[in-house]
Order: structure tokens, then C-alpha cells, then sequence
């Protein structure tokens, strides 16, 4: 699932409008399993001169990097911050233990051969789906059309629920992140017909 869709989800289920500190939580918590990635990559292709079909070809599926995505993607280490929230009876933490717990569930289902590590420390056995979000030999075109539909229910959702303007155009501005992909592949699909079958 694409980071976008991970914020809409995780917002639209945890956030509050009347609590300012949950509602980061849910954002910050949907989006951290999905941060090291963006850093890593960011600094291989930004700093080091990497190619970005190095960074996903290579790199991403390197010791060193999988070992980092298996701390901030384990089951674990997200269930201890819901637990821990729950103890200490801060709203706010087990919220944004949820976000990134739910993250981790959708891509549990949802990585073939880029899956990861979610139950480190106990194994570092992984879990290679029958199902992408994104490869089409593993239903990528069905798995991206649900994630668009799910979005836009989502989107709708807290468009009702969150009324003040700065809420309205951050949530413009998400629906724009994850849409803006799917409309250019179907735009470049029209003009060029013959990608579809890539």
C-alpha cells in the first residue's frame, strides 16, 4: 500500500477533530514504518549519486537496510507502544502505536517479494504474500483500484469530520499525493496503450 493510503486509513480511523495530539499521533504513527525508506532512499540517491533503480533493486533488499525496516516494521515494537499507551493510560501514544500497527497489517498482506521482517526480534522469517499492492503478477491492478476506492471513502470521511480549512487542504493535499499517481499511469495508459501491458 502506498504511503498516502497508509495516512488516509490510519486518519480516518484514529484521528479526533476535538484532540489535536491524537490526530498527529495517527498521521505521524501511519507514516513512521514507511520513514526509513524515504531516508535511506533520500540519502542513496540525494547524497551518494545512486540511481533509484539501484536504491529499490539493490539496496532495498541489502542486509544492512532490511535490518532497519525490521525494527520500525515489527509487530512487536508497535504492539509494546500500544501496550505502553494503554498502561500509562495516554490516549495519544496507543493511537499512534495503532496507526503504525495497522500500517504494518496491510503490508503484511500486501508485499510479495519486497515484504519484510514483522516479526523480528524473535525470527527474521518473512512473510512473501500471494498478493501486491503493486506488481500485476500478483494482482497489483486489482489490489491499486481497491486501495484508490478505500481511499476515497476515507477521504470523504474525514472531509465530514474535519470542518476547519487548514484540515480541508491538508486533506486536498493527501487525496492529491495518493491520487495523482493513479490519474497519470491512466492518462499515459490512453496515450500509450501498449504500457498496459508492462
Amino acid at each position: 500500500m502506498n504511503t498516502p493510503a497508509h495516512l488516509i486509513i490510519a486518519t480516518a480511523i484514529f484521528a479526533k477533530p476535538s484532540n489535536l495530539k491524537v490526530t498527529w499521533a495517527a498521521i505521524i504513527g501511519g507514516l513512521l514504518p514507511d520513514l526509513s525508506l524515504y531516508t535511506l532512499a533520500a540519502w542513496s540517491t540525494l547524497v551518494q549519486g545512486n540511481s533509484a533503480q539501484h536504491v529499490f533493486d539493490t539496496q532495498y533488499f541489502s542486509a544492512n537496510w532490511q535490518q532497519i525496516f525490521a525494527v520500525d516494521n515489527s509487530f512487536f515494537v508497535w504492539a509494546l507502544i500500544i501496550a505502553t499507551g494503554v498502561f500509562f493510560r495516554k490516549h495519544w501514544l496507543w493511537v499512534f502505536g495503532g496507526a503504525g500497527f495497522l500500517h504494518l497489517c496491510f503490508d503484511f498482506l500486501l508485499h510479495h517479494d519486497d515484504a519484510r521482517q514483522h516479526f523480528w526480534p524473535l525470527t527474521d522469517w518473512v512473510f512473501n504474500s500471494p498478493i501486491s499492492y503493486w506488481d500485476h503478477n500478483y494482482y497489483g491492478q486489482i489490489i491499486s483500484v481497491m486501495e484508490v476506492g478505500l481511499c476515497a471513502v476515507s477521504l470523504a470521511f474525514l472531509w465530514r469530520r474535519f470542518d476547519s480549512k487548514v484540515a480541508r487542504l491538508l486533506v486536498i493535499g493527501i487525496a492529491t499525493m495518493e491520487l495523482l499517481p493513479s490519474i497519470m499511469f491512466f492518462v499515459m495508459q490512453l496515450k500509450h496503450p501498449s504500457m498496459v501491458a508492462l
